[in-house]
């Protein structure tokens, strides 16, 4: 392709521009629209699928829901989680903020898991809090939000463009203020330059930063398009970036880039164990400390390390696929299917995932104030970006929400854009024009980001970040002799540039922190001790004048929320500037080099672009209906009812199907009564889409009688699935009443008999549930035991049958439930009795009942459950003593269970 010349660029205007179209992104384009500005939203890829978010969410790690937790004890979590250095101020904005976001999120028509009464259901993953709130329809999100972005009133005020890439935020020459960005389109090459009020990065993380063990460049933990843009952009405006020495590093499965899902699994019986099956994990957050624990474990003559699900039931191992295989990894069950593993008879090794920067999973980023502002006025950044530590899905939406309001009060720069800023971003983007035949940007990036797993991962040591530092350098060179041919290879060559941009920073702000901070993500060999005396501070790094990279260490504030064994002391910063390197060019002393010989110097030549066509997958039609092809274009006009009826009532399945798909992305009024009247279609994916569909709206639905008497018929369509889908949004929608429900108990799926079990729950129906404790399904007579917990006002009699069940995990179930029911003296003896039992869920269960009864009975007895040889019954011994410890008894025999083998119990005896 030919060169752009700078004076053919498209120019843009915009209020807001916003870099990025993923969660932050979203968000921070639609308040800034809601706040009355023009906004221009840039994404290299298309927003409807683009970002982390896309590939589906599992659940919320950090909702503080009202009356489940509390915002200080979150801010003192992260705090603890940060190893002290933490602005809490910024944390606290989540903390505060983010049950109104889970709340706006849910009138886009996002679904949280809620019990049966309507409460959300949050689950408590760590020791301490309950802040995991389960998200069922999660691989929706982004087509929620894509809608809202869609509506007409935004799309008054939001214009996209897809396919834009920027490379640089402009700045003014007078006081450096954000003023535009510069950038290209990425399937046409075209010139793109911007003009703005203010500019919000919402790029994410650099996911693409070290090299997976797989050897696959774009097989990282993370979204692989996110190669560290808004990091280089905001470093190059002269924006500060702080924390880049605490790396993210997870666990995830072995040779799949994707998570183990242990937030998941955790709530259904799942936990990590070495080979022996033993629980190792003392550590109660996914933290650098915890990774530690998991690297050493991993290292060690007991590895490897699974996520055991092994010893699950089958309805708990089902519910886990139908979680694990949709939302959070659509491939995922076709990689464990090809490897012959199923989770019933085999756990998942886990391993751990390449480095990379995130803010919002670690605490690398740009620095940021608690309303999104960087230290470049009117730029600001968000979400994975932004160093807000552990800040996760719901913490990138608030501090959208705080950018997009901030913004918004910028009108768009009418100066003249910087044409030494300009003509060097159109140098960036099309100098691998110039050669196209010099070393393609695969073979650059896997050199550079090897060097980044041979140097910079953890453990670390002077010497090495020092030849990271020397090679970085040294590839700056070859990354500029990158040829490129086409407007995608352009971009890959320049998130190369960016790529290398993060990894110095990592590079140089490890070298920088001279201790140990954050477990395996800044483990440094050479300074193997913790130092808050000198180095409770964060360390912000930013270009100097001069162009290098400087630093500066900041001391942390002083707290708005009181943390054992953390004190900052605050005061003024420490400059440090450039940082010195280690020598490391010879080994030991120095000497004198050999003279040169006579013999000929060679050259080693570039390496040249394999031949050969790109490969790329041809289109093909399918013989796929052009009405579908109709539909969607009318689909981004956001159509009513009417315009969609017709294809609504195709005779082409196919059509139907897709016109379904579009009704749950438009909702417009009337979508309700539409999708369950196609509950009743006779062909199953049209009943599948209108089900699905259902589902992920039932929380913005309006409610009326026509809807009512739709799910009602569906109660009678011969598909399970729809049935199942009906009764879930009657007792979602309240359109139901017990003896609409009490009905579903006869129906022949046992799917559809626990829907209904839920329902009945909800309206606290305790005679209908007790009848279905006959169930001649195992699943269903537990849902029952639970539910008979959940009702609001619960008692222990309607348990008796499930009490003497023959089957151990209803027995289970049913004495668990005696916990929220409460344990008198029969009951309590028959869990005394229980602790007996050959199955080691009974076992469990009973401790579990002996919560409730009265001390007198129950300490004794799970003093001896201490000694049980299964560590989940002796966890639930401890658990069921920590509601007894005002008794002496009780303290002392938890005092014997903190040197327990397994980690849970001693952590939790540990808490008494």
């Amino acid at each position: 392709m030919d060169i752009p010349a700078i004076g053919d660029a498209e120019e843009l205007s915009c209020d807001v521009l916003v870099i990025g179209g993923g969660t932050a992104g979203t968000m921070a384009a639609l308040t800034a629209a809601e706040h009355g500005a023009r906004v221009l939203l840039l994404e290299k890829a298309h927003v409807r699928h683009s970002g982390a978010l896309a590939m589906g969410m599992d659940g919320v790690n950090n909702a503080v829901v009202p009356g489940r937790a509390e915002p200080d004890d979150y801010v003192a979590e992260i705090t603890r989680a940060n190893d002290g250095i933490v602005d809490q101020s910024t944390v606290r904005q989540t903390a505060t903020r983010g049950f109104a976001m889970v709340q706006r999120l849910e009138s886009y028509g996002v679904k949280f898991e809620k019990d049966e009464h309507g409460e959300y259901a949050v689950r408590q993953v760590h020791r301490s809090g309950s802040y995991v709130l389960p998200m069922p329809e999660g691989k929706d999100v982004k087509k929620v939000l894509y809608r809202q972005l869609r509506r007409r009133e935004m799309r008054e005020r939001i214009r996209i463009e897809n396919r834009v890439m920027p490379v640089r935020v402009l700045t003014s020459p007078e006081d450096g203020r954000a003023i535009g960005a510069v950038g290209f389109n990425t399937r046409t090459g075209a010139f793109v330059t911007v003009r703005a009020g203010a500019v919000i990065l919402a790029t994410g993380p650099c996911g693409r930063l070290g090299l997976p063990a797989s050897g696959y460049l774009y097989g990282t933990y993370e979204n692989p398009t996110n190669a560290g843009d808004g990091y280089a952009m905001a470093y190059h405006a002269g924006a500060a970036l702080t924390g880049i020495e605490c790396f993210q590093i997870n666990p995830l499965i072995k040779d799949y880039n994707g998570p183990a899902c242990a937030y998941v699994a955790n709530p259904f019986g799942g936990y990590q164990v070495n080979r022996h099956g033993e629980r190792f994990v003392d550590s109660d957050y996914w933290s650098g400390q915890m990774m530690a624990e998991f690297a050493a474990e991993l290292a060690s003559d007991r590895g490897p390390v699974y996520l055991k699900l092994s010893h699950l039931p089958e309805e708990s191992v089902a519910s886990l696929e139908s979680i694990l295989h949709t939302t959070e990894r659509p491939t995922r069950g076709t990689f464990h299917a090809g490897r012959g593993h199923d989770y019933r008879t085999h756990d998942i090794e886990m391993h751990i995932s390449e480095i990379g920067l995130c803010g919002g999973h670690s605490a690398s980023g740009v620095r940021v104030d608690d309303h999104a502002r960087t230290t470049v006025p009117r730029l600001y950044a968000a979400g994975d970006l932004a160093s807000v530590p552990h800040n996760y899905m719901i913490g990138a939406f608030v501090f959208g929400d705080l950018a997009g309001a901030d913004a918004a009060r910028y009108a768009a720069y009418d100066g003249e854009l910087p044409a030494g800023q300009v003509a060097a971003a159109h140098e960036l983007i099309y100098r691998p024009l110039r050669h196209p035949e010099g070393p393609p940007q695969p073979q650059v990036e896997y050199k550079l980001r090897r060097f980044v797993n041979d140097y910079v991962a953890p453990p670390k040591t002077g010497a090495k970040l020092s030849l990271a530092v020397a090679a970085f350098d040294r590839m700056t060179g070859e990354i500029a002799e990158m040829g490129a041919t086409t407007a995608h290879e352009l971009m890959r060559c320049a998130e190369v540039s960016f790529i290398r941009d993060c990894a110095e920073m990592a590079a140089r702000s490890s070298l920088a922190r001279t201790e140990s901070r954050w477990g395996l993500y800044h483990e440094r060999l050479d300074h193997p001790e913790r130092d808050d005396s000198g180095w409770l501070h964060h360390l912000d790094l930013r270009k100097s004048a001069s162009g290098a990279m400087e630093f500066t260490a900041r001391p942390v504030e002083p707290y708005l929320v009181p943390v054992d064994g953390f004190t900052p002391a605050g005061g003024p910063s420490r400059h440090l500037g450039e940082v010195a390197l280690v020598p490391v060019a010879t080994a030991g002393r120095a000497e004198a080099p050999a003279a040169l010989g006579s013999g000929a110097a060679g050259a080693a030549g570039a390496s040249a672009r394999p031949a050969g066509p790109e490969g790329l997958p041809a289109g093909r039609t399918g013989g796929a209906s052009p009405r579908i092809l109709e539909l969607l274009a009318l689909a981004e006009e956001s159509p009513g009812l009417d315009l969609l009826r017709p294809y609504l009532d195709d005779p082409d399945p196919a059509v139907r199907a897709a016109a379904v798909a579009a009704l749950g992305e438009t909702v417009p009024a009337g979508a309700g009564p539409a999708l369950a009247a196609r509950l009743a279609d006779a062909a199953p994916a049209v009943r599948a889409a209108a089900a699905a569909a259902l589902r992920e709206l039932v929380e913005v639905l309006p409610g009326g009688p026509e809807l009512a008497a739709g799910l009602r018929t569906a109660l009678a369509v011969p598909d399970a699935a729809v049935r199942s889908a009906a009764l879930e949004a009657l007792r979602a929608l309240r359109l139901g009443d017990a003896a609409l429900y009490a009905a579903s108990l006869a129906d022949a799926d046992p799917e559809v008999r626990i829907h209904a079990v839920r329902a009945l729950v909800s309206v606290d129906a305790v005679a209908a549930l007790a009848t279905a404790a006959a169930d001649p399904a195992r699943e269903v007579r537990v849902a029952v035991a639970k539910g008979l917990a959940s009702v609001h006002d619960p008692a222990p009699a309607p348990l008796d049958p499930l009490l003497g069940d023959p089957d151990p995990l209803v027995r289970g179930a049913a004495l668990a439930a005696l916990a929220s029911t409460g344990c008198p003296a029969g009951y309590a003896g028959r869990a005394v009795a229980a602790l007996a039992d050959a199955a080691w869920q009974v076992r469990a269960g009973a401790a579990a009942a002996l919560s409730a009864a009265v001390s007198g009975a129950a300490v004794p007895a799970l003093a001896g459950a201490l000694a049980d040889a299964n560590a989940d019954v002796r966890k639930a011994a401890v658990l069921a003593l920590l509601a007894h410890r005002d008794t002496e008894a009780a303290r002392a025999a938890l005092a014997t269970a903190v040197t327990d083998p397994d980690a849970d119990v001693r952590a939790y005896a540990g808490r008494a």
